[in-house]
């Protein structure tokens, strides 16, 4: 199991960076081998994925979701295990500090060979970075969900 690391600073306001996080059907406009997100209801979306040509689907729940602070999930049934928390630290007034954390269980020899090799750790690298352009390119969020999901809740 692997635990990836990777933190961005965004010009924009906390709000704005939070905003855009909870629009998860917009994902594949900035995360690799991102195929579909298709948001089910406020706890749970479906993800197609395609990674060094393996297509996998997977659902993942929301347990625990802070408006403007951080939201953290975790897969649901599939092949794929992985969960993990994105933060969002206000810096400024036009700053954010936005923190992912994920750790993974590689699904087959394919994710396995990425994990050893670094290319997840890449590209979730690369997906921050292009958050960052997405977000900082619009100004403002393509949408906002500001409810609050608890564990266990």
């Amino acid at each position: 199991m692997g635990t990836v690391k990777e933190a961005v600073e965004v010009d924009v306001p906390v709000h704005t960076a939070y905003n855009q996080w909870t629009q998860f059907e917009e994902f594949p406009n900035f995360m690799e081998g991102v195929e579909e997100v298709r948001q089910i209801d406020d706890r749970h979306n479906h993800w197609t994925t395609k990674i060094g040509g393996v297509r996998r689907e997977f659902d993942t729940e929301i347990v625990d979701q802070f408006p403007d602070e951080r939201i953290t999930w975790r897969t649901i049934g599939g092949e794929t295990e992985q969960k993990g928390t994105v933060s969002f630290l206000r810096v400024d007034e036009t700053h954010t500090r936005v923190e992912l954390v994920m750790v993974l269980e590689p699904g087959g020899a394919a994710e396995t060979a990425a994990d050893l090799t670094g290319t997840i750790d890449r590209r979730v690298k690369g997906d921050m970075r292009r958050f960052k352009d997405y977000v900082e390119s619009r100004g403002a969020a393509t949408g906002a969900w500001r409810g609050r999901i608890t564990p266990g809740g």
